[in-house]
């Protein structure tokens, strides 16, 4: 890496010369070398002074490094400066002539010329044909005065030195050619790199567009629990959580537990158990202090490397404050609403008890209507403690061996009268007995439950079915009416609480939306599944399933 920097360096320095700069560079070693023979002539060889060619061969060189700096070579073509080193071999040649036999070394200055024509990696078979010829020029005119005279000796280095230029013509022009194929490969590197560099900061731009778009905030963490990367929400959470008297960077003093008032120890904060290596969702604490106070549903995943060494953390905390407040003043409107609707209840129902005691005298039909009342009283009391007990989550049941089929009859006689106001006939195709396993009370609520709902919603009359049959270890029970129906859409989310579809508030349709929440909050308790299939205007089937001899084996 140090050597490409010091190419490059020196690549910036010659290119920063220009192109007169540049020949006068590559011209500049064999000048200095002339220069100093120049100077050294008149002390060492003052007989050399009376030699025209040794002369003429000094100002040749003189006027070649002049004209490295006056020609504009920026205005001619790209090749044209080589016949600066062609001129080179001229003048090495006068020179060696006319300085023979003191200074026959003088040769030897054709490596110059010759390394500069093969070096700039242009005219490949004229240079290599100068390499030749440039060095005979300059040996042939000394030898051809003692033609026919020549020893063995003098032709062996008259032909050998010229073979020597054409190896390191060819040694250098391979160098070159090598040279610029690595600097060539070097480029399309650099390219490769910086377009990946632009690539990588583009995706980090986006990264940290998406970070500071969502709503939630996000931090990564390194092993050690060092921020890696952090989005606004992220540091304005650590802000708040950040205690007065804690060091910035080390807070996150203020994280309390459920209770909102206990400090949750350093070990149970969200950043610690991820980078222990623990991975959870729906963690919730609460940031800050009174009275803005916050809560925060956290999750964590683990940053693996490639051989399962873990690298750190990835910590996303959601602002669930409104969810919570709203969740907290849903259960406590039930609790106030069941509170309130067990007083009057235990009126009727104490009122009901006390004229049934003198059941004799009343008609068949009023006792038989009484205790039609004194029923869905009953259950009415229990489906609103129901509602206590499944807001805090503690609803109970106890199977045991049951006949579903009694249970639909009573549900259907419970329901006669309201079916008869509107207009619905019942269709049962139950087998009697048909033994589950369920908890009469409870199971008795969930069909009471469909039933109800199945006559509310088929207000223009209609037929409401009740079939059932064992499959097996289950048995499964349909209720199926010819109502107004709802959408796939409404179908996916009936189950949820205080969900009524748009339908049944247009039409004015009375209730809470609590009767299927609480029916399959009940079959699920026994292990059981219910579904539903609707689609608007074709009514609705409701289908669930209990076991038929015991819990299930997954249960």
């Amino acid at each position: 890496m140090t050597e490409r920097l010091v190419q490059r360096g020196i690549g910036r320095y010659f290119r920063a010369l220009g192109p007169r700069g540049q020949v006068a560079l590559c011209q500049l070693p064999l000048t200095l070398i002339v220069l100093g023979v120049a100077i050294a002539t008149p002390f060492a060889w003052p007989t050399l002074l009376q030699s025209p060619l040794y002369l003429l061969g000094l100002a040749l060189h003189g006027m070649l490094f002049v004209a490295c700096f006056v020609t504009p070579w920026e205005r001619l073509a790209k090749s044209a400066y080589l016949i600066i080193p062609v001129m080179d071999l001229l003048a090495i040649a006068l020179l060696r002539n006319g300085a023979a036999p003191l200074l026959s070394g003088l040769t030897i200055l054709a490596i110059f010329p010759i390394i500069w024509l093969s070096a700039s990696g242009m005219l490949a078979r004229t240079s290599i044909i100068l390499s030749i010829v440039g060095p005979l020029v300059i040996l042939v005119p000394t030898l051809w005065g003692r033609f026919p005279n020549l020893t063995a000796s003098e032709i062996t280095s008259t032909l050998l030195f010229p073979l020597m230029m054409l190896a390191i013509s060819l040694a250098i022009r391979f160098a070159s050619v090598n040279m610029r194929n690595q600097q060539r490969q070097l480029q399309e590197k650099d390219k490769e790199l910086s377009r990946l560099l632009a690539s990588s900061r583009e995706r980090e731009k986006l990264l940290e567009t998406v970070l500071e778009a969502t709503d939630v905030a996000i931090a990564a963490v390194d092993s050690s629990g060092h921020y890696l990367v952090a989005n606004n929400r992220q540091r304005i959470f650590r802000r708040v959580t950040e205690a007065e008297d804690s060091t910035p960077g080390q807070g996150h003093q203020l994280i309390f537990g459920q209770d909102r008032q206990t400090l949750l120890p350093p070990e149970k904060r969200p950043v610690s158990r991820a980078i222990a290596g623990e991975s959870f969702a729906d963690y919730l604490v609460w940031a800050g202090e009174e009275p803005s106070q916050r809560a925060f549903s956290t999750a964590a995943r683990p940053l693996l490397s490639e051989d399962g060494r873990l690298n750190g953390a990835v910590v996303v905390y959601s602002d669930v404050t409104g969810w919570v407040e709203a969740l907290a003043a849903n259960e406590e409107l039930i609790s106030n609403v069941s509170h309130e609707f067990k007083t009057p209840l235990n009126s009727i129902l104490g009122n009901v008890d006390l004229v049934l005691e003198d059941i004799a005298a009343l008609s068949p039909l009023s006792a038989q209507r009484l205790e039609v009342v004194q029923r869905n009283s009953e259950r009415l009391l229990a489906l609103v403690s129901d509602l206590t007990l499944s807001a805090s989550s503690e609803l109970k049941v106890y199977p045991k061996r049951t006949d579903l089929a009694s249970l639909v009859a009573t549900s259907i006689g419970s329901a006669r009268a309201q079916a008869d106001q509107s207009n619905i006939s019942f269709v049962a195709d139950v087998p009697s007995p048909l033994w589950a396993y369920a908890d009469p009370l409870r199971i008795g609520q969930a069909l009471d439950n469909l039933v109800s709902n199945a006559i509310k919603y088929s207000p223009g009359g209609g037929v409401v079915s009740i079939s059932a049959q064992g499959t097996g270890h289950w048995v499964q029970l349909n209720v199926k009416d010819t109502g107004m129906g709802m959408s796939p859409e409404d179908s996916a989310r009936v189950f949820r609480r205080f969900f009524r579809s748009e339908a049944a508030r247009d039409a004015a349709i009375t209730g809470a939306g609590l009767g299927l929440s609480i029916t399959k909050t009940i079959i699920e308790r026994h292990g059981g599944h219910i579904s539903c299939e609707s689609r608007t205007g074709e009514g609705t089937t409701f289908t669930l399933r209990l076991p038929a001899e015991g819990p299930p084996p997954s249960f």
